[in-house]
C-alpha cells in the first residue's frame, strides 16, 4: 500500500534484490526462465490453520512495480547498480505468470501460496514485496478468522487503525474482511474497498461536555436514536438509564469499553431491557481477541470491536512465509528443479501442485505434488480431490475477479466456504496441530 493509488512500488523491496539483478545482468544469467513459490515451512505455535489474504492487492502492488525516474536517479546515486542496469530498468514490467492459493483459502505447512514465473530478472524483484503484503494480511486474516468463529454469529468490526502504521491498518481492516470481519472503522480502508464504515464517538466527547447527559443529547440530536451511545467514562449504570430518558425506547445501542464486560453486558442488558429499549444493542470493546471473545459466547453481547490484537495477527504477526526458487532454465534451456539443502531450512525441488481431498464432505488431507512441467502436466488427480491454485495473472495482466472491492467480498465468502468444509477442530482455540496433514509427493 502507498501513499497514493498507483504510485511505484519499486523501492518497497530489499536492496540485495537489485544487486542480484545487476551482478545477473552482467554474468547473462538474467533471462534464465525461474519459477518461484511462496509457502510457510509451518504454522505460528499452536494454530490449526491459516487463511490467505493480500492476494488481490498484491496484483495491483505488482501491476505499479515500475521504477520511476526518481526511483532511478536514487539507485544511480546510491551507486546500487551499474549504468546498463539503470537503463533496463528504464523498461521494467513484470510480463510473467502468477498462480496461487485463492485469496480466502485456508492454507497448511508447506502449501504453495503462490507461484511467480518469469525471467530471473523479473521476479526476484519481487521478493520482498511479494512477503511483506502475504505475511502480514494473511497473518490478520487468520486471527479474524478465529475471532469470527469465537463470536459465533455476532459481528466483528475492524477498530485497530490507531494501533497500526497509518497504511498498515488499511491493509489490516481489508485482511479483516478476507478472514470474515463485517466492517471497519478505518475511512480510507472503506473509501478503497467500499466498506462499511463504523464509529460514533469517545470518552472525549463526553468530557468536553458539561454532563453526560448533554454529550448524548448532542449526539442523538446530530445522528438519531439509532446511534450507539458509549457509556463506560462515568457509572455504567446511570449512563443507561440517562440514555434511554434521552433517546426513549429507541435507543440503537451502547458500548463499553473497560471492566469485567461480561458480567457488565448483562447487568445492562437486564436494565435496558427493565427500561424498555428491548431492540437496544450492547457492543463490547477494549483489547479483545479470540478468546475473550469466546469468554463473552454466553453473554448478551450484540457485536464486537476489536483492535490491538487483530492489527498484531492475535500474537502471530507474521506467517513466516519465504520466497524461494524451486525451477531454473538451465545452460541447455531445459528446466532443472533446483532446492536448498541448508540445516532445517531445505526445500522440495520443481514447481509445485496442490489439491485438497475430501472424505465424508469434509477436508481429509493436503496434497502437494512437485516435478517437472512435463511430470505435473501428464499427472492426473483422482476426480475427488480440488485443485487449489488459480491463475491471478497472465502475462503480467492481473485477472480482474480477484481486484477491487468485489474481489476482497469473493476472498470473504471462500473463506468462509473453506472453513466450512474443515473439521470441527480448526475452530478450537486449544492448542493443537495443523487440522488436515499435508502429504507432498515428488513425481
Amino acid at each position: 500500500m502507498g501513499a497514493s493509488a498507483g504510485a511505484s512500488t519499486a523501492l518497497l523491496t530489499d536492496m540485495y534484490e537489485y544487486t542480484m539483478l545487476d551482478a545477473a545482468l552482467q554474468d547473462g544469467t538474467a533471462e534464465r526462465h525461474c519459477v518461484f513459490e511462496v509457502f510457510t515451512r509451518r504454522l505460528p505455535q499452536g494454530r490449526r490453520y491459516g487463511v490467505v489474504a493480500g492476494t488481490g492487492r498484491l496484483m495491483e502492488a505488482v501491476r505499479d512495480f515500475r521504477p520511476s525516474a526518481s526511483d532511478i536517479q536514487f539507485l544511480a546515486d546510491r551507486h546500487i547498480v551499474s549504468e546498463p542496469t539503470l537503463h533496463w530498468l528504464e523498461n521494467y514490467r513484470f510480463s510473467g505468470r502468477i498462480r496461487g492459493y485463492r485469496e480466502g483459502e485456508t492454507f497448511f505447512p508447506n502449501s504453495p501460496i503462490l507461484q511467480v514465473e518469469g525471467s530471473f530478472a523479473e521476479c526476484t524483484l519481487l521478493e520482498t514485496l511479494i512477503l511483506s503484503i502475504l505475511n502480514y494480511d494473511s497473518a490478520v486474516a487468520s486471527a479474524a478468522s478465529r475471532m469470527v468463529s469465537a463470536a459465533n454469529g455476532r459481528p466483528c468490526m475492524d477498530m485497530g487503525a490507531r494501533r497500526a502504521n497509518e497504511w498498515a491498518a488499511v491493509s489490516a481492516a481489508r485482511a479483516a474482511i478476507v478472514g470474515g470481519f463485517q466492517g471497519t472503522s478505518n475511512l480510507q480502508a472503506a473509501k478503497l474497498y467500499d466498506l462499511p464504515a463504523i464509529g460514533t464517538a469517545a470518552h472525549c466527547f463526553t468530557l468536553l461536555h458539561d454532563s453526560e447527559r448533554d454529550a448524548f443529547v448532542s449526539q442523538i440530536q446530530a445522528f438519531g436514536k439509532n446511534t450507539t451511545l458509549l457509556t463506560d467514562t462515568y457509572s455504567i449504570e446511570d449512563a443507561v438509564k440517562t440514555a434511554v430518558e434521552v433517546a426513549g425506547p429507541d435507543l440503537g445501542g451502547v458500548r463499553i469499553d473497560s471492566g469485567d464486560l461480561a458480567s457488565l453486558a448483562q447487568r445492562v442488558r437486564n436494565q435496558l431491557d427493565e427500561l424498555g429499549a428491548h431492540q437496544a444493542s450492547i457492543t463490547v470493546t477494549n483489547d479483545l481477541d479470540e478468546y475473550a471473545i469466546a469468554s463473552l459466547q454466553t453473554a448478551p453481547v450484540d457485536s464486537y470491536g476489536v483492535g490491538t490484537q487483530l492489527v498484531t495477527g492475535s500474537g502471530a504477526p507474521t506467517c513466516s512465509m519465504v520466497y524461494k526458487l524451486v525451477e531454473r532454465e538451465g545452460a541447455d534451456g531445459s528446466m532443472v528443479p533446483v532446492a536448498k539443502r541448508s540445516k532445517n531450512k531445505a526445500t522440495v525441488p520443481g514447481r509445485k501442485e496442490a489439491f485438497r481431498s475430501y472424505e465424508y464432505n469434509l477436508a481429509s488431507a493436503e496434497h502437494v505434488i512437485s516435478g517437472s512441467a512435463q511430470a505435473l502436466a501428464a499427472f492426473q488427480a483422482p476426480e475427488d480431490w480440488r485443485d487449489l491454485l488459480v491463475s491471478y495473472m497472465e502475462n503480467g495482466e492481473a485477472n480482474p475477479e480477484f481486484l477491487g472491492a468485489d474481489g476482497l467480498m469473493r476472498a470473504r465468502d471462500h473463506r468462509a466456504k473453506s472453513l466450512a468444509e474443515l473439521p470441527i477442530a480448526a475452530m478450537s482455540l486449544l492448542s493443537g496441530e495443523p487440522v488436515i496433514p499435508t502429504q507432498e509427493q515428488l513425481l
